[in-house]
């Protein structure tokens, strides 16, 4: 029952990630220059991008397609759902991270779609118990290796 609930949360979550990331994605690479979304390149002035071509296409396919390609492993139940549920959030949490610093500032969506990374993230971890804690281990080790030799 608890697993029942948390993975409909989880399904909730890609949903909301997956629909404003191929919406969004997708108006970045058709209008580049962001003016289908009220944005312009001056937004892109601390980063190594001209226009919001290489931002969409990420955006599109990382954050947007991936979810819903989790949505069918968890519905279908497939292998390593539970791992792919913690991607999602890692990838959305970096992709926030990295957006905040090249814009140089924090907005609402900002916070809203780090709280959604985080909340992936804890319930890719809640999901996988005991039989999945070599996935775990595995993550721990990539972390000390490239986080904390890094510092």
């Amino acid at each position: 029952m608890r697993n029942s609930i948390i993975k409909i949360v989880a399904i909730l979550l890609l949903l909301f990630n997956g629909i404003g990331a191929v919406y969004g994605g997708g108006n970045l690479i058709l209008h580049p220059d962001g003016s289908s979304l009220g944005i312009t390149v001056e937004w892109l002035k601390y980063s190594p991008f001209t226009n919001f071509l290489i931002p969409g296409i990420i955006l599109f396919l990382v954050n947007g397609v991936f979810s819903f390609v989790v949505i069918i492993f968890i519905l279908m139940k497939w292998p390593y759902y539970k791992t792919m549920i913690l991607t999602v959030g890692l990838m959305l949490s970096g992709w926030i991270l990295i957006q905040m610093i090249f814009l140089r500032t924090v907005n609402n969506l900002h916070i809203i779609m780090g709280t959604t990374g985080v909340l992936l993230m804890i319930i890719g971890l809640l999901l996988m118990e005991k039989e999945e804690e070599v996935n775990f281990l595995i993550l721990d080790k990539l972390f000390q290796v490239f986080i904390l030799k890094t510092n």
